[in-house]
């Protein structure tokens, strides 16, 4: 689920260095975290992909939020922050329940709790320091948000389509792996210019 993916797929994936180029105190073991989501979401696979390429869908995960040039700090806080709280929502449910390891979905369901907790911190720091332009009044924060709950919303209703069925659920895994992969780039991207987006 595009799932939703900073879950994540390690918001910083490719980060070894110091996180608090984003402006905010992020955790100090953001990082691991991050590289453990896409651990567990990877020995989540309980099907072959080739079992289910009739399954595939396009899910359009809107990279535009994770690749503009001109994202703002609080901007690009929210979308991480957004991705992890939908891909939260998305795997604690009773279906969700019902189609995984025990053991795996309680780790993946921790490690994203404690990587939305640590970016709502990071996200009161950056709104408490920047313009309202740039906080919840912003339009193309709003826009973001809303894209974020309609792309999630699209992947839910896949599920449904699908009753649930195995190959449904592992082409979500899949989905969800993806939309964090380009989270952990909008991460470096962060990270490496100093807060800086803007294209140099």
């Amino acid at each position: 689920m595009a799932l939703l993916l900073s879950l994540l797929t390690t918001l910083v994936l490719c980060s070894y260095g110091p996180v608090g180029s984003l402006g905010c105190d992020l955790p100090r073991d953001s990082v691991l975290l991050s590289k453990e989501t896409l651990v567990l979401l990877g020995q989540m696979r309980r099907v072959s992909p080739s079992l289910c390429l009739k399954d595939r869908r396009d899910f359009r995960f809107p990279q535009e939020m994770v690749t503009g040039s001109q994202l703002q700090k609080a901007q690009a806080v929210s979308v991480l922050q957004g991705t992890l709280q939908q891909t939260l929502s998305l795997f604690h449910t009773e279906r969700s329940s019902a189609a995984w390891n025990a053991t795996l979905l309680d780790q993946l369901l921790t490690v994203l709790h404690q990587q939305l907790e640590g970016t709502k911190s990071c996200m009161e720091e950056v709104t408490g320091k920047e313009a309202s332009a740039r906080t919840a009044k912003d339009p193309t924060l709003r826009y973001f948000r809303a894209t974020l709950w309609r792309y999630f919303r699209g992947v839910r209703l896949y599920l449904q389509e699908k009753k649930y069925s195995d190959c449904a659920w592992e082409v979500v895994r899949m989905e969800i792996m993806r939309a964090f992969s380009s989270s952990a780039k909008l991460q470096e991207r962060l990270r490496s210019k100093d807060g800086n987006l803007q294209s140099s």
